[in-house]
């Protein structure tokens, strides 16, 4: 992907930070910085040029592309705000001339009781003046899947997947219309697998049922990548889709692209390995007893020690930097769940988080001054806080090292020389991907 010029100025008045219309096909809006690059990576395999943005840009694109993903850390703030994020993003991506919108939330729907998903789905339906749209998290490659509207992670429901004891959002009911309901003005429907099964015609013909009968959000069920495939040309002229990634994979075709091998090069990689991680989800768990098994160099940081006003990030530092050139070093926040919980009780669970992300946040861009250019992040609030730590506004995509999870490229102040850095999802990746992910990237080489 090679930097361009912005494209034409388009006619009128455009809001605050636009830079001219690029006439982007597909324009994105995704609740968090790892589901953003989720998101872009099946894009990318896919066949489209996509550009990854930290927050809403205030600077010309790096590279003409046809799709823009805009990562916003909105989540698991208060609804309004995630509202007003995701909104002010909207009106970005509509001056640019994006022609279909796609919210973009987590495979295993996270969301609280009031939000965000519902209500951030509900002001993109009202900005946009449309009075149906789709919500589906089904990644199959990922073994998220929805049959008759219930969601399960694997072979068991979401509710019993792990996610029931998520810190921040935790999951207890597997059924997405009861759960999208709960947060939704709108009648909210399903589009079972009997129909998606039929393809277009027939999934077509379902959502002129459920808009006569007064629906506004219908839930569609997906098992395999097929059923995504199938569900893609019925989704092409709605204007708002909401979904997971997997969605993905069906869209570019209906803009005319293939996959193509050259939309995920990077520049060759080089510098120091690092790992940063802060996710408590149970892959993340056993990716980090698998780095530590493997007798690599780990540094644990201990909540109640920050809590204290030890200096923990100095110590981090210090440490890390007597063992870089010996090969990757992993530095994590992780822990079991009954762990967090006594932390929590402590000191509150949104105060326990917010001083690990700053603190994880400082160590990163420690690890980049220290000369670390290949970086993975483990944890969707703690790349969040990384990136935005580190400077970074715009990345590249590049190769999947695991399903949803691609090496990303960007420059900053604090890495004018170029860095690789990944951010991966808690819930994505095998055991091994702390350490495959460095093989992955050293086995790219330019075509």
């Amino acid at each position: 992907m090679t930097a361009a010029a912005p494209g034409r100025p388009k006619q009128g008045t455009a809001p605050s930070g636009s830079v001219g219309a690029l006439n982007i096909k597909l324009g994105c809006i995704a609740d968090d910085f790892t589901g953003a690059t989720d998101l872009a990576n099946n894009l990318v395999r896919a066949g489209m040029r996509v550009v990854q943005t930290i927050g809403v840009p205030t600077r010309p694109l790096g590279a003409e592309v046809d799709a823009v993903v805009v990562a916003l850390k909105s989540r698991t703030v208060a609804p309004a705000e995630a509202v007003r994020q995701s909104l002010a993003a909207l009106e970005w991506l509509q001056a640019q001339g994006a022609q279909q919108i796609y919210f973009k939330y987590c495979s295993t729907f996270d969301s609280t009781a009031t939000g965000n998903i519902g209500p951030v789905t509900e002001a993109l339906m009202d900005a946009l003046g449309v009075d149906f749209t789709i919500a589906t998290p089904a990644f199959p490659d990922n073994k998220r899947t929805v049959f008759k509207g219930y969601l399960f992670v694997g072979d068991v429901l979401l509710n019993e997947s792990g996610m029931q004891n998520h810190p921040l959002t935790p999951m207890t009911d597997p059924n997405l219309v009861r759960v999208m309901q709960s947060q939704s003005r709108r009648k909210v429907g399903l589009i079972d697998h009997q129909v998606v099964a039929q393809g277009e015609a027939v999934i077509r013909e379902r959502i002129q049922q459920l808009r006569a009968d007064g629906v506004g959000v219908a839930v569609v069920d997906a098992v395999s990548n097929d059923d995504l495939l199938r569900m893609g040309p019925a989704l092409k002229d709605m204007r708002l889709l909401t979904a997971g990634s997997g969605v993905a994979i069906g869209l570019p075709a209906n803009f005319g692209l293939l996959p193509s091998s050259q939309a995920g090069q990077l520049p060759p990689a080089s510098g120091l390995q690092a790992v940063v991680s802060g996710s408590c989800s149970l892959a993340t768990l056993r990716q980090v007893a698998d780095f530590l098994r493997t007798g690599r160099p780990a540094f644990v940081v201990d909540a109640l020690r920050l809590a204290a006003g030890d200096d923990v990030v100095a110590e981090a530092l210090a440490w890390a930097a007597a063992l870089l050139s010996g090969g990757p070093v992993l530095v994590y926040s992780t822990a079991e769940t009954q762990t967090i919980k006594s932390v929590q009780g402590l000191l509150g669970a949104e105060d326990a988080g917010l001083l690990v992300e700053r603190c994880m946040a400082n160590i990163a861009r420690g690890l980049v001054r220290l000369g670390v250019r290949q970086l993975v992040v483990a944890g969707g609030e703690t790349s969040g806080a990384c990136v935005q730590a580190l400077g970074i506004m715009q990345m590249q995509m590049g190769p999947q090292i695991d399903p949803g999870v691609p090496w990303c490229h960007a420059v900053s102040e604090l890495a004018p020389d170029g860095l690789h850095l990944t951010l991966k999802s808690g819930n994505f990746g095998s055991d091994d991907f702390f350490s495959k992910a460095f093989t992955v990237l050293s086995s790219e080489r330019p075509r």
